[in-house]
C-alpha cells in the first residue's frame, strides 16, 4: 500500500498531494493577495513586514525566497541590495509575481520555479532561506527542510513564517469557526472558489503546533532555533542557523 499524506482533512496517497496543492494555487494565484488582505484584515502586511525585519537582508546577500511566487516578500527585500532568487513550485504564482514586478518596475529579481523538497541549486549557495506561508502546503516538510539547511552557506540563517496555533483563552473557539465557516465563503465571493479556500484552511490546522515544527528545524541540522509567536500563536516565526 502507497503512503498516505494530509491534503486538508482527507489522506491522499503521497504521488497525487502535490500535484493537488499544485492546483489549488493556480486556481488561486490571481486573487491570492487580495484574498489575503479580506482573510487577515490586512495584517498580513504587517506581519510579513515584521518578518523581514527579522530576517535583516544585507546587501549583495544571496537569499532565496521559497514558495514565494507573488513576490510579496522579496519585493519588501529588494532596497536592501540583496541578489533575491524567487522560487515556487507553481507557475502560475511566479507568473502573477513576474507581472507585479513589472508594474512596480522591480528589475533584478530572479525567478524560478522549484520543488521545496528537490532543489536544483547547489550546496552552500546562499546566504539566507525564507519561506512564508508555503511550507504547510510541502508534501515532506522534513525534506524540505534538510534542503534548505544543505543550499545555505554555514553561517547562513533560516527563517520560516507559517500559521500555528493560538494559544489565547477563548480566541481558538474564535478563529477555528471563522477558518472552517467564514474563509471559505470569503474565497467563494472574491474568487469563485471555496473548495480551495476550504483546504487552505484545513491546512492550518494539520500543521505541526510550534514546539513539533521547531523540533524539525534542529533535526534538518540548524542551531540555534527560535519561535516568535504573533497574533496570540496563530501566526508564528521559525528561526534557526547553519553552523
Amino acid at each position: 500500500m502507497s503512503d498516505r499524506v494530509s491534503f486538508g482533512y482527507q489522506e491522499v496517497d503521497v504521488s497525487e498531494k502535490t500535484e493537488m496543492v499544485g492546483e489549488v494555487f493556480s486556481k488561486v494565484a490571481a486573487k491570492y493577495d487580495i484574498m489575503n488582505d479580506a482573510m487577515s484584515g490586512g495584517m498580513h502586511r504587517l506581519w510579513k513586514d515584521r518578518f523581514v525585519r527579522r530576517v535583516k537582508p544585507q546587501s549583495n546577500e544571496a537569499i532565496l525566497d521559497m514558495a514565494g511566487g507573488t513576490g510579496d516578500i522579496a519585493f519588501r527585500m529588494v532596497p536592501s541590495g540583496a541578489q533575491i532568487t524567487v522560487s515556487d513550485i507553481n507557475q502560475d504564482m511566479l507568473d502573477v509575481g513576474i507581472e507585479r514586478a513589472m508594474d512596480r518596475g522591480i528589475d533584478g529579481l530572479v525567478w524560478s520555479r522549484q520543488n521545496a523538497e528537490e532543489l536544483t541549486f547547489s550546496s552552500r549557495t546562499f546566504d539566507a532561506y525564507t519561506i512564508v506561508f508555503g511550507i504547510r502546503n510541502v508534501t515532506h516538510i522534513d525534506r524540505a527542510l534538510k534542503e534548505a539547511h544543505r543550499v545555505l552557506k554555514h553561517g547562513g540563517r533560516f527563517y520560516c513564517m507559517e500559521f500555528s496555533t493560538t494559544e489565547w483563552p477563548g480566541f481558538k473557539e474564535v478563529y477555528d469557526l471563522y477558518s472552517h465557516k467564514l474563509m471559505p465563503k470569503i474565497g467563494g465571493l472574491i474568487a469563485q472558489d471555496e473548495d480551495s479556500y476550504r483546504y487552505l484552511a484545513e491546512s492550518i490546522r494539520r500543521f505541526p503546533p510550534m514546539p513539533k515544527f521547531e523540533q524539525m528545524i534542529r533535526d534538518a541540522g540548524f542551531s540555534r532555533t527560535k519561535v516568535e509567536a504573533i497574533f496570540g500563536g496563530a501566526v508564528a516565526i521559525h528561526s534557526g542557523w547553519k553552523i
